[in-house]
């Protein structure tokens, strides 16, 4: 399937939005650990990418089985405990030195991904405020409990009608039933809903078996994704979504 104009998608019975936030509002496609491996690249912490990839594998782990990131935390506390969970285990492992100064680089890594996370919000604002007065919106996302406070922080709460976190429901993507659970939330059939997502796995194959209409923001991938069947439309940018037919 290639790219095309969401205008002429009909999408006339659309009556809701559900809206993945990592990976699709905070970096516009760009999967997360793509962008901590250039913040990496950028500040010359000396590994290769195959050791980054395990590092990173293991702080998503960490942090999904044990209750680190609390309530309070903003998206900026977040990068600095994911950081320091990935820089232990490069240490731990031997992929960096002993003397590696941990919090110096955890504190230079978090500022550079935090700061482009505000930036990439800030230009998504002007599309959810439009899609916001056209449709009900509901987030839904895996996250750590503290996504109310991420998005407050970052200035885009007010647009979700409600909040489906992974943490909060007991559910956790690629399970469709946590699309469910967001159809509900905007009280219309799943035939009405579209749901925007980077992950092509975990996003528009569970939001299709979960009987919604799927749009997939193709950006920088963690693995390369040949089947796309099961999209209906396919953007390369959050800003085309500005495209979308409003009701």
């Amino acid at each position: 399937m290639t790219n095309f104009q969401l205008s002429t998608f009909n999408f006339q019975l659309i009556k809701g939005i559900i809206f993945d936030f990592g990976g699709t509002i905070d970096t516009n496609g760009i999967h997360w650990a793509e962008v901590l491996w250039s913040a990496y690249t950028d500040a010359g912490i000396p590994v290769e990418k195959s050791a980054f990839r395990e590092a990173y594998k293991h702080g998503e782990r960490t942090l999904a089985l044990q209750p680190i990131i609390k309530p309070e935390y903003n998206f900026y506390d977040v990068l600095k405990v994911k950081t320091g969970i990935q820089f232990q285990y490069l240490t731990e492992a031997g992929y960096l030195p002993a003397s590696f100064d941990i919090p110096t680089n955890r504190e230079i890594i978090a500022c550079s991904c935090y700061n482009l996370v505000r930036e990439t919000v800030r230009k998504a604002v002007p599309v959810l405020e439009a899609l916001s007065k056209a449709y009900p919106m509901v987030l839904v996302s895996n996250f750590y409990g503290n996504i109310h406070t991420v998005l407050e922080d970052l200035g885009v709460g007010k647009y979700f009608k409600d909040i489906v976190e992974s943490a909060v429901v007991g559910v956790r993507k690629p399970d469709p039933a946590i699309f469910t659970l967001g159809v509900r939330s905007l009280g219309v059939d799943a035939a009405n809903v579209v749901v925007v997502g980077d992950s092509y796995a975990k996003d528009i194959i569970p939001a299709k078996k979960a009987g919604c209409q799927t749009i997939w923001l193709k950006g920088k991938e963690w693995e390369e994704t040949t089947d796309t069947g099961e999209a209906d439309a396919i953007i390369f940018s959050f800003d085309e979504l500005k495209n979308l037919r409003l009701s």
